[in-house]
């Protein structure tokens, strides 16, 4: 079946899906999709809003007769892709392919962690009591195990690290629950399944288990497409470092405790060591300051409070280690705790010892009560390059912002492609009729101290003409914090902050309000779908740089200058333009919605760069007058092409 007839005016899915209309982007695409399926090699296709790219792989996909890896962004992409489109394209096309969904093991149940937390007792709260029982009860009925069924426990409830496993405490083969086991069912379903749908970070993880030699987790594929691939960089860059947080401490402390009384009631000592761990903790902890920080490990590694709290952990941890040697013949569970005190152990050692590896940076963050220590690569293109050249066939990366000034150069390099066809698809939307770019004129510089104030007095008679129907975005919560406290005075709409509540509640009541204006950060920018009239206006605050003292930003900046490269232009600006695309994206979501785009970084028109930024967003007709904007929400005249 030819693919661009199949999306064509007569396709089948003009048939099948109502209100579907042919764009030729989506086909070029389809066709570019089939042809890469077919012959093998790498295929990027930037696809703008509303080419309808998820179909224009998906076709192809379901047609080429390979057995296909779909990878998306999101867990939530994940589940949109295969519980709403693939069954519809599926039914469309009539194929008999077998389809399956796989998460990382965290989203699955752990039955043998359910019964072990259950025999415990030992909850914080009264809260978590009810979580509880409501899992238990649902564990009882479910199929797949995939915790998003359970909408009255929160994801963000601290009960389910409880009843969910990771790749430290999981007891693999050994576990008495393994025949009933939810992870491995969906495991088998996924070797057997000819499209298989996955999420970046189980992608990544994937290739970070094959760097260390264990077995695959993914099953071996002939094509793979990545979605949403724009993110890929920077989960693989997570997953190829290594890290050790307060929780895996904590958890493994607990985990000794709830096994102890399983399998060695007898052995006191083993539950004094192991609540022996959580005051080295503690004392880590304030040792690296109580403020919210991320920063290079070598800032702190020489302070005396640190050197002693490093000693006293590894001391803790050798205690603990040397009892659960004595007690991992006694049980399945203690001999899972006795191997990851012993790799907790190691990785403590790596991350706070000698500095040797010039290639990857030591950094810690601190948020709360708890810390992490990590080891990042600074440069992940060699190792993609390995997983390219290890797998053959079709590989095809998608998103809606890939290319920088209408290049892919700087995406190519970070994975490390060299051999690909590369396909740039404009978005088929008016911008230039349902659209207007405004630059408030006037605003200071935003190193100035005054600029979120001066920022906001110019945001504020846009909302006015806009009447709400909002998203403030912003680079940095102190600046949304600001924001939020300014408008609460002063704003003639209903107010949502991130952070107030859950992203998808806040998301509820801004489309059922109508008029609301929300203040964002970065999991605003991207990935939020609000179509129609109750978002037709963004303001974003400042370029979205990446902050030059994030520790891992920082390494990179000074790798690059080592290596003769300018930073700005090769890492810098180019992730910016990118992250500024993903923001911009929120305006126009559908053929009808219109809107405006304010974007009040005044260096779009003062610094020379403000050009590349300004040449790979839509082809948008901009104005520095705000009677423009107001004649723009009133539905009167034409905006022009050109700064007025």
């Amino acid at each position: 079946m030819d693919v661009v007839e199949l999306l064509g005016p007569h396709g089948v899915l003009a048939r099948q899906v109502p209100g579907f209309a042919p764009r030729l982007p989506q086909q070029q695409m389809a066709e570019a999709v089939a042809t890469t399926l077919e012959e093998g090699g790498t295929l990027v296709v930037e696809a703008g809003t509303g080419t309808g790219k998820t179909y224009a792989y998906l076709i192809p996909a379901l047609l080429s007769g390979v057995r296909v890896i779909i990878s998306t962004g999101t867990r939530h992409l994940q589940d949109q892709l295969y519980h709403q489109d693939l069954p519809v394209v599926r039914q469309a096309l009539k194929v008999p392919i077998r389809t399956a969904l796989l998460k990382g093991r965290g989203n699955y149940l752990c039955l043998y962690r359910l019964n072990a937390t259950e025999q415990a007792g030992r909850l914080s709260s009264r809260e978590q009591v009810v979580e509880l029982g409501r899992i238990r009860a649902w564990a009882g009925r479910t199929q797949q195990g995939d915790i998003a069924e359970v909408a009255e426990v929160p994801e963000t409830s601290l009960i389910w690290p409880r009843v969910t496993s990771t790749v430290d405490n999981c007891l693999g083969q050994d576990c008495s629950q393994l025949a009933d086991c939810f992870l491995s069912k969906a495991r088998r379903e996924a070797l057997a399944a000819d499209v298989l749908v996955i999420n970046h970070h189980l992608f990544c993880a994937d290739m970070a288990i094959k760097e260390t030699g264990f077995a695959e987790l993914l099953p071996g594929a002939e094509a793979i497409i990545l979605d949403e691939a724009h993110q890929l960089a920077e989960i693989a860059t997570h997953f190829l470092g290594r890290s050790l947080s307060s929780r895996q401490l904590s958890e493994l402390a607990r985990d000794t405790q709830v096994e102890q009384v399983r399998d060695a009631a007898d052995f006191t000592d083993l539950r004094q060591r192991a609540a022996a761990l959580e005051p080295a903790i503690l004392r880590l902890r304030q040792a690296l300051g109580m403020a919210d920080r991320r920063a290079l490990w070598r800032e702190v590694a020489t302070v005396p409070e640190v050197v002693e709290a490093i000693a006293q952990l590894h001391e803790a941890l050798d205690r603990l280690h040397a009892a659960l040697k004595e007690a991992a013949p006694r049980g399945k569970g203690l001999e899972n705790c006795h191997r990851r005190g012993e790799d907790l152990g190691l990785r403590l050692t790596a991350l706070t010892g000698e500095e040797s590896n010039p290639d990857k940076v030591r950094w810690f963050e601190t948020r709360g009560r708890g810390f992490v220590l990590s080891l990042t690569p600074l440069d992940i293109a060699p190792k993609f390059r390995e997983r390219f050249t290890a797998q053959s066939g079709a590989w095809i990366f998608t998103s809606a912002t890939l290319a920088v000034e209408r290049e892919f150069d700087h995406f190519a390099a970070r994975l490390g492609l060299e051999d690909y066809a590369a396909l740039r698809l404009d978005s088929p939307f008016d911008f230039a009729r349902n659209t207007l770019l405004y630059h408030p004129p006037g605003l200071p510089d935003p190193a100035s101290p005054h600029y979120t104030t001066a920022l906001l007095d110019a945001a504020l008679p846009v909302l006015a003409a806009s009447r709400g129907r909002a998203f403030l975005l912003f680079t940095s919560f102190r600046a949304l914090r600001e924001a939020a406290g300014r408008l609460a005075d002063c704003l003639d709409y209903p107010m949502l902050v991130q952070g107030e509540a859950p992203k998808g509640d806040l998301l509820r009541r801004f489309r059922a309000a109508g008029n609301a204006v929300l203040l964002g950060t970065a999991s605003f920018w991207e990935g939020v779908d609000v179509r129609g009239e109750a978002l037709s206006c963004v303001i974003i605050d400042r370029l979205p740089f990446a902050a030059p003292g994030d520790p891992v930003v920082q390494a990179r900046i000074e790798s690059l200058r080592q290596r003769g490269e300018d930073p700005f232009l090769h890492y810098q600006l180019p992730q910016a333009v990118i992250t500024l695309k993903q923001g911009v994206g929120r305006l126009i979501r559908d053929t009808r919605d219109r809107g405006v785009l304010v974007l009040c970084d005044p260096r779009l028109l003062t610094k020379s760069y403000g050009r590349v930024f300004l040449d790979s967003l839509p082809p948008m007709p901009r104005t520095r007058k705000l009677e423009r904007v107001r004649a723009f929400f009133a539905g009167e005249g034409e905006a022009s092409n050109s700064i007025t």
